[in-house]
């Protein structure tokens, strides 16, 4: 039996087209992906493409936007424009998740940091190392990447991370890093950093309120953990 082009299915059933009569909410991932991409290959429609690729990443959307092109190119029809048209329009999702949550917001504890810094930080291969910086109100001036590093570490310099304190006028800052592995567990070296870091704030008056390691889905705190 032939399979039918995209083009003969019945309107409603067409993404664009069911889109346009129900409106987004209607369709399912892997049609709205389907958008994205325009066609499928010689076997599958561009929707039956995705819902492979979706089952491929557990139909998990946050799972799909840690892909590269060469996770795409695995299959059929998925060469390195549509590849990078998906990987852009998660990106803008991660993005909007981000601005929802206005820049001056008030930090009251280390979920919030988290929340922060999750859309940030929950894709990447490797480490990163950023400062939150907070006013006397505990409200956010601005958020510092310091160092971004290899698979298992960062390095992160304490003279980096008051010097941006001090510009930016801060009396309060948070350490922010991910842990790429997924394992919230702080190493001998984060523990040092951490307390040389609250040493030398202690003595310039700015307050080091947390330092929240970074997972896909978890994170741990050292000041939820009696640390600091």
């Amino acid at each position: 039996m032939n399979k039918l082009n995209i083009n003969q299915w019945a309107k409603e059933d067409r993404p664009r087209e069911k889109m346009m009569l129900k409106g987004a909410e209607a369709l399912s991932d892997a049609e709205l992906l389907a958008i994205l991409i325009g066609s499928g290959n010689t076997e599958e429609s561009a929707v039956a493409l995705m819902q492979r690729v979706l089952a491929e990443c557990g139909n998990d959307l946050n799972q799909l936007g840690k892909w590269e092109v060469r996770d795409f190119a695995r299959f059929k029809g998925f060469g390195p424009a549509k590849s990078i048209s998906i990987m852009a329009a998660l990106e803008l999702g991660k993005r909007r998740k981000q601005q929802e949550r206005p820049e001056r917001a008030t930090v009251r504890c280390s979920q919030d940091i988290y929340e922060i810094f999750h859309p940030l930080l929950c894709d990447l291969p490797y480490e990163e190392f950023w400062v939150l910086l907070l006013n006397q109100a505990s409200r956010v001036i601005s958020k510092v990447r310091i160092s971004s590093g290899g698979i298992d570490q960062t390095c992160a310099d304490v003279r980096s991370i008051l010097r941006e304190a001090l510009l930016q006028r801060a009396t309060q800052i948070a350490l922010i890093h991910n842990h790429p592995s997924g394992n919230t567990t702080p190493s001998n070296a984060d523990r040092q950093l951490t307390q040389l870091v609250k040493k030398g704030s202690e003595t310039m008056n700015i307050h080091l309120i947390d330092h929240v390691i970074v997972t896909d889905g978890k994170y741990y705190s050292f000041t939820d953990e009696g640390i600091l």
